[in-house]
């Protein structure tokens, strides 16, 4: 232990020896926030000259000491709790009655407060001679002792931070103390609660139904991706963590739900990046008797509503990385092959596999043997024209070999009723008319089985129960899927993922 820890255990023993104990159990009661009372305290000034305060008159908070100075008898505090920072002032003879025998007094003259450690105080609020808004303390409690010293971030005379707990690696490791001393960070969780909280409020008010589909599944179905294997052992079987959950809410609308959605923990086995993790949060929704084209207007609609909500004047737009992102609707809609001749002069709807083999080598694009027509379609794109979607952008129209679970178009040969929101030059939704053609489905399932066997480790695997459900029938349906963290990040601004989750997957601590 650090010579910090040592001293820390010595104070936590000597409260003991006083009496007090540094983990009660009983609970203390929170009458007021500090930046409540740092916003709204008022005072008046009266005639003979002495001041009135006219609210706070009795206060209670709770939070953590995070800075202590003496000024002759008296001592100066910041407590910060949830909602921010205030300062404390403490007479020592005052503390709980002034009482010399008093432990608390014998706690706060010996020193065996240290910063870090929880405490509750009760007493009334004031303005110091300098102006600050702080709170007289009549009663002092310990609730919880630290027994290791927080990072020491410096701030400036305003309060300003200067220099932080800065180490990515060490704030997303122990995020705990990331957001004890670097609270403004909270906002970024606090705003992703209120986007789920609104896009559920819409789907709600659309009147789909919220659900929960299994995460254990014996089949890992509804996406091209690698999953983590586990084995069940009383079954005696192998299961997959979900690495999407849209088969089973489809069999939800085979069942006679009209619309349905789930928030859920997806799992991918798959690589680490400033945009992946290994488990992320997605939206999945499916509606019955509509098409993709319903689709796009629905999350127009839904993502101009969370951008107001999250925005502090109700504006349509988020700022990331100096871009200003517009989420009023309507976006501009491009089909996959007008993009990439767009962006490459490509014409990739008469090219041979030959000829996309050969301008990969030509841009010095990766690829593989394995890789048929549409996987290098999907490579150059992702090369060539997806950096170049900064506002919101569908992309619509795919080819049918990229879409094993999308309707087959109903105008355009080889093509299917797809679209994929981008913005900022990143994938944040995928949409379909869904397939609901059981024995086209069968084929598309076996034309992933032979992409498998060409070693593609991201090929669908073929799920016999989905395709009994298809076979009872299911209606007309659309369904878009939502990368939430993806979403969070163009909402707060942040160019990591890791950023905007609570505990990011990370390497193992050495």
């Amino acid at each position: 232990m650090t010579e910090q820890e040592l001293i820390r255990r010595e104070a936590l023993a000597k409260l003991r020896e006083l009496g007090v104990d540094p983990y009660p159990a009983a609970t203390f009661e929170v009458t007021a926030m500090a930046a409540d009372i740092v916003a709204n305290y008022q005072e008046e000034i009266l005639e003979d000259g002495t001041k009135n305060r006219l609210n706070f008159q009795e206060v209670a908070l709770a939070g953590r000491v995070m800075a202590s100075r003496e000024a002759g008898k008296a001592l100066f505090m910041n407590l910060q709790d949830s909602s921010g920072r205030i300062q404390l002032y403490l007479r020592k003879e005052e503390i709980n009655g002034g009482k010399e025998d008093s432990p608390m007094f014998d706690a706060v003259v010996k020193k065996l407060l240290d910063l870090g450690d929880f405490i509750g105080v009760k007493g009334f609020a004031f303005k110091t001679k300098t102006g600050e808004v702080s709170v007289h303390v009549q009663e002092f409690t310990f609730l919880s002792k630290s027994l290791r010293p927080l990072p020491i971030v410096k701030r400036d005379a305003d309060g300003n931070i200067f220099d932080a707990f800065t180490d990515p690696e060490a704030r997303y490791r122990m995020r705990y103390v990331d957001l004890t001393v670097n609270p403004s960070f909270r906002e970024i969780f606090i705003k992703r609660s209120k986007l789920i909280k609104t896009m559920r409020s819409y789907l709600d008010d659309l009147g789909l139904l919220e659900v929960e589909t299994p995460v254990l599944q014996p089949i890992h179905g509804g996406a091209a991706a690698r999953p983590f294997v586990t084995h069940h052992n009383t079954l005696d079987t192998t299961l997959y963590l979900r690495i999407a959950n849209e088969l089973y809410l489809k069999r939800l609308i085979v069942g006679g739900f009209d619309g349905v959605y789930e928030f859920a923990k997806m799992f991918r086995n798959e690589g680490m990046d400033r945009t992946h993790n290994p488990e992320f949060t997605a939206l999945e929704f499916y509606v019955a008797y509509k098409d993709y084209h319903w689709m796009m207007d629905v999350t127009e609609q839904m993502l101009e509503k969370v951008a107001r909500a999250l925005h502090p004047d109700g504006a349509s737009t988020a700022e990331f990385d100096g871009q200003v992102l517009n989420f009023a609707g309507p976006y501009r809609r491009l089909t996959m092959y007008e993009a990439i001749s767009e962006y490459t002069g490509l014409d990739v709807e008469t090219a041979t596999e030959a000829d996309l083999r050969a301008y990969c080598k030509r841009e010095h694009i990766e690829i593989d043997a394995t890789m048929g027509k549409a996987k290098l379609i999907d490579e150059i794109f992702g090369e060539k024209v997806e950096a170049n979607l900064i506002q919101p952008t569908f992309l619509i129209d795919y080819p049918v070999e990229m879409s094993p679970l999308t309707k087959v178009h109903r105008s355009k040969p080889g093509l299917v009723e797809r679209f994929e929101l981008f913005v900022n030059g990143k994938e944040v939704a995928n949409a379909y008319s869904e397939l609901n053609d059981p024995l086209d489905q069968r084929a598309r399932f076996e034309e992933q089985l032979q992409l498998a066997a060409r070693g593609d480790e991201e090929a669908m695997a073929l799920d016999e129960d989905f395709l009994r459900a298809l076979e009872y029938g299911m209606p007309p349906t659309a369904g878009i899927g939502f990368g939430i963290d993806r979403l969070c990040m163009l909402f707060t601004g942040q160019a990591s993922i890791q950023e905007v989750l609570f505990f990011p997957q990370m390497r193992p601590e050495k």
